[in-house]
């Protein structure tokens, strides 16, 4: 099995699944569509092009920095100004810090990683405003989505780890799994298509877990007190 690892940060990202009208919603990780968009963007595919061979892919997401959700009031007026539109509400994850593995065949990762590389559309995370900050791909690895999830550094920003005073975080992690999986829940964020004038979403499964990841930038205080060693040890 092959895994290919993406770093999504950004100041503003904005993943909705069940956003309607003028409440467009967020959840707090990137979603299985939207993933899906990204690639097919820097891929360069229409809107209406078949996503069979993505769907195809595996995908997990582990929350590494969650970062804060955000609210927005967005007004707007019609080109001439005589007409004002709906008061709008937006929200979004501020500052938040995703690692996702996606697991398929080889050589269709290593096309997804050149199309990264030089995308043909660009590329934003949930939505046009929200463009990614830093390196986004982060290799290939051997394993698969849960192994590699449970096995790469944490991807958090150096000032996050830094001020974490622990030697490990414990990270949600989220990923795709068989139906009817003991634990798992359904989330309606399959796409089957991305046409404007007809966009369908399926159910998946999805099984979440927390896993502890070691922090790379932790050192051991040099005033670290333990009480219970006054006491002795036991004879």
């Amino acid at each position: 099995m092959t895994t290919l690892v993406l770093r999504l940060a950004a100041p503003l990202q904005s993943w909705g699944t069940s956003s309607r009208w003028v409440r467009r919603l967020t959840d707090r990780q990137p979603s299985r569509s939207g993933i899906i968009g990204l690639l097919a963007a820097a891929q360069g595919l229409e809107r209406d092009a078949p996503l069979e061979k993505l769907r195809e892919l595996r995908i997990g997401v582990r929350a590494d920095q969650p970062g804060l959700v955000e609210r927005e009031f967005q007004t707007a007026r019609t080109r001439d100004g005589s007409q004002s539109m709906p008061l709008s509400e937006r929200y979004y994850l501020a500052d938040a810090v995703f690692a996702v593995a996606i697991e398929g065949d080889p050589g269709v990762l290593a096309g997804i990683r050149e199309s990264l590389r030089r995308p043909k559309f660009p590329v934003y995370l949930g939505r046009r405003s929200c463009p990614p900050a830093g390196k986004l791909d982060h290799g290939l690895h051997d394993g698969g989505v849960l192994q590699t999830l449970q096995t790469i550094p944490w991807l958090a920003s150096a000032a996050v780890r830094s001020a974490c005073t622990t030697p490990t975080v414990s990270l949600m992690i989220s990923h795709d799994c068989p139906p009817k999986t003991l634990g798992s829940e359904s989330v309606r964020d399959e796409p089957i298509s991305f046409d404007p004038g007809h966009r369908r979403y399926d159910w998946r499964s999805v099984l979440r877990g927390y896993h502890e990841i070691e922090n790379p930038d932790w050192t051991p205080g040099p005033d670290q007190h333990e009480p219970m060693d006054l006491l002795g040890e036991n004879t």
